[in-house]
């Protein structure tokens, strides 16, 4: 092929055949090369792993797939493409053999995803590998890899090397900011597919097609920008960014949910065949766990988020930058370890105090892990004055969300308890004068 243009896949949006739909009345095209890829046992296991994993106890619809936001994630990689190819600096940048690349790399970026893989990276513990390196196992060798070379013409280590940030050459290192950056192709999906399961209205109201519309490079040529046109649609996406953390990502609830499964992953993984486990889907992994907790404390755990009822933990205390800053600060960002040391010695603390045994996994602390969420910075071209500005410079929307650290507006520290003993932890007073002592007995 002579140019990004004549790529089949973008032709095919145009060409209105062989499509696939998914929510909300989008198509998707589908070639025979893309459709070897998505009919693939690898990439069917996406089919059966929920996007928002534990977010669906609380949003009850919430229970789309990984599968569902791949295709949207590469439908919006087409749109990227058939809008930049229409841009000189871009097209003396990036091959068509490149965009190919980049195209493959979005349809299979979550390719390594296992289930509830956000929450259990986040605790940081040995031997669990990234998501992105763990995908090598189903590109590097298979059905993925032959199909790769044999019809895409593409060595599976150049999507490797994409994937994993660290792709070589300038074009391709264009192509991974689109993938992974201020406005690539995954939040240009997953705000606008969560919201939408969700049923929740915050991510569905930002402009895509006047985002995607105003798409250019920035002045070094190494990355995205967008022209002035976009400017109210980019701050519009930071602000549903922001919301949607704040009210589904980081509700209270699911937060509960999640130092939940948390402590229970922790409890249990040292008895894991971790290889094995991440590679099941969603229904098979939580029979894992539940047969590895069978007898244990840490079943009374899983049950409550797994079990024929829901059964969540309350929240006994909360702290964040604008409440009780220094407590904040103590916990916020702190190894995982460390959180489930002090949630042993508040519980050992309680213990003291009731005349009676409070376990462990029955006190849980949860707080802003130690990876920080990407920040939002891009530049704005302004084409009657020749100029690039940053956005946060020109948009007091993205100086207060964006700027300023993500992490420290959304997400709160956090100590749920089991249901069973809020009223006698409600009756110890304002925590905050014991958890002093739980830190210094954390170490």
């Amino acid at each position: 092929m002579d140019t990004i243009g004549d790529i089949p896949e973008i032709q095919g949006l145009d060409a209105r055949r062989h499509l696939i739909r998914i929510p909300h009345e989008l198509d998707v095209p589908l070639t025979e090369r893309v459709r070897h890829i998505v009919d693939t046992v690898e990439f069917r296991r996406l089919s059966r792993i929920s996007q928002l994993g534990l977010v669906s106890l609380v949003y009850p619809a919430a229970h789309h797939t990984r599968f569902e936001h791949a295709l949207g994630v590469y439908r919006m990689a087409l749109l990227y493409l058939k809008r930049l190819a229409f841009d000189p600096r871009f097209v003396a940048a990036v091959t068509p053999h490149e965009a190919e690349v980049f195209l493959v790399a979005a349809l299979l970026h979550d390719l390594g995803h296992w289930p509830f893989c956000h929450p259990i990276e986040d605790i940081r513990l040995p031997g669990v590998p990234e998501h992105e390196m763990f995908a090598n196992s189903f590109l590097l060798e298979g059905e993925i890899a032959h199909a790769l070379r044999e019809e895409w013409d593409i060595q599976p280590r150049e999507v490797v090397a994409m994937l994993s940030g660290k792709p070589r050459g300038a074009g391709m290192r264009l192509l991974q900011s689109m993938l992974s950056g201020p406005i690539d192709v995954d939040k240009m999906d997953y705000l606008y597919r969560d919201s939408l399961h969700a049923g929740v209205p915050y991510g569905l109201h930002f402009d895509q097609q006047r985002l995607i519309g105003s798409l250019c490079l920035n002045e070094a040529g190494d990355g995205l920008a967008i022209t002035d046109k976009g400017r109210t649609a980019a701050e519009m996406m930071v602000f549903a960014r922001y919301v949607m953390f704040s009210e589904v990502y980081w509700h209270h609830t699911v937060r509960s949910a999640t130092a939940m499964l948390q402590r229970a992953f922790y409890l249990l993984y040292g008895d894991l065949d971790l290889d094995a486990l991440f590679r099941l889907d969603e229904h098979q992994m939580v029979a894992q766990l539940q047969i590895a907790a069978a007898s244990k404390p840490v079943a009374q755990l899983l049950r409550g988020l797994f079990g024929p009822s829901r059964l969540l933990y309350k929240r006994l205390a909360q702290y964040s930058f604008f409440q009780q800053r220094e407590l904040y600060e103590q916990l916020a960002r702190r190894p995982y370890s460390w959180l489930a040391s002090c949630g042993d010695a508040l519980a050992h603390m309680a213990s003291r105090r009731f005349g009676r045994r409070v376990a462990p996994h029955e006190i849980l602390f949860d707080a802003p892990p130690v990876q920080l969420e990407v920040e939002f910075s891009i530049d704005v071209y302004f084409p009657k004055e020749d100029c690039y500005r940053p956005l946060g410079d020109v948009s007091p929307v993205v100086q207060t969300l964006a700027q300023k650290q993500f992490d420290d507006y959304v997400k709160r520290v956090r100590i749920f308890v089991n249901p069973a003993i809020l009223q006698d932890m409600s009756s110890l007073g304002d925590l905050s004068e014991l958890l002093p002592e739980a830190i210094e007995r954390a170490g």
